[in-house]
């Protein structure tokens, strides 16, 4: 046990012991994302409690419990991990039918937010069987709470995840995300973040928030135009170390509207004359018509 957590199983029984936690339910418990102290009293408690303890990586797993002074045996465990899900779901569902207390972590954070967990979940919901959730960290909602939200925002945010790793499927990616005017929020490994930073950089000078190391020692947020991510991370070689949640902050309101309205004239300038076009673009958008007809020449200019 970790010395500085030896009261923590203590305060949480006492808080959490006369709570109903009932038999034949899977338990998804939040882990915290860096600093050990951001587990909940309740978590402790279950963790402790449950009769199989499921998770993405048994050994990172063991470590983090025995760190609170929880140490289970061999036969506690089962690996449920990205390649496996579908199939130690059933023996999940198995050991609930019998009325075991089941919980499940990811490495990090709350399950099933871009990490295993989620088919899980959903496999142990369809079998008839209770899900209960226990909140706690995320780097989502960390990164979000802290980065805040410019005047114009008011449309929430659209969680993204990872982009593909592949090159041009990542590419299409950006491409599909610029079109979006809400916040977004992504998430990326160090040893791509470089490359996310280029292709993000397409978005010009909308803006970007990078939380690096979230709840750790060397945690760092800033907020920098999507032009110059790349060369804010090449600016310190510490930059493109540890994991990484990004928030792509929603576009200004005059510049949403307007890429709409460029959308609008593109496809009715494919199948009407300009001024036609202009028109229709006009009566459907509200905006003025000499404004959409020199926008209308400049895009027919550029194709």
């Amino acid at each position: 046990m970790n010395a500085n957590f030896d009261s923590a199983l203590s305060a949480a029984h006492a808080a959490a012991a006369n709570q109903n936690h009932p038999a034949g339910t899977l338990y998804v418990v939040a882990t915290p994302i860096g600093n050990l102290a951001d587990i909940s009293l309740r978590a402790l408690h279950v963790l402790s409690l449950c009769d199989t303890l499921a998770c993405e990586d048994t050994r990172h797993s063991q470590t983090l419990l025995r760190a609170y002074g929880i140490d289970k045996s061999a036969s506690h465990w089962l690996a449920v991990h990205q390649h496996n899900e579908a199939e130690a779901a059933e023996e999940v569902i198995r050991r609930l039918q019998a009325g075991q207390r089941v919980a499940y972590v990811s490495d990090a954070g709350t399950p099933a937010v871009s990490d295993p967990g989620a088919r899980l979940a959903w496999q142990v919901q369809s079998a008839g069987l209770r899900v209960m959730p226990l909140p706690g960290a995320s780097s989502v909602t960390a990164l979000l709470s802290a980065c805040g939200t410019p005047a114009h925002d008011s449309s929430g945010f659209v969680f993204v995840g990872f982009l593909p790793s592949k090159a041009t499927e990542r590419g299409h990616a950006v491409e599909v995300l610029a079109q979006e005017p809400r916040t977004q929020v992504l998430l990326e490994a160090p040893h791509r973040i470089e490359a996310l930073a280029t292709a993000l950089g397409v978005l010009g000078e909308r803006p970007v928030t990078v939380g690096r190391e979230l709840t750790k020692q060397f945690e760092e947020i800033a907020t920098v135009a999507a032009q110059d991510l790349a060369a804010w991370l090449q600016g310190n070689a510490q930059r493109t170390r540890g994991e990484f949640a990004l928030v792509v902050h929603a576009q200004a309101q005059e510049r949403a509207a307007g890429s709409d309205n460029d959308r609008l004239l593109k496809i009715l300038m494919q199948e009407l004359p300009l001024k036609t076009a202009v028109k229709v673009a006009a009566e459907i958008s509200g905006e003025a018509k000499n404004a959409l007809y020199d926008r209308a020449l400049e895009l027919k200019a550029n194709t």
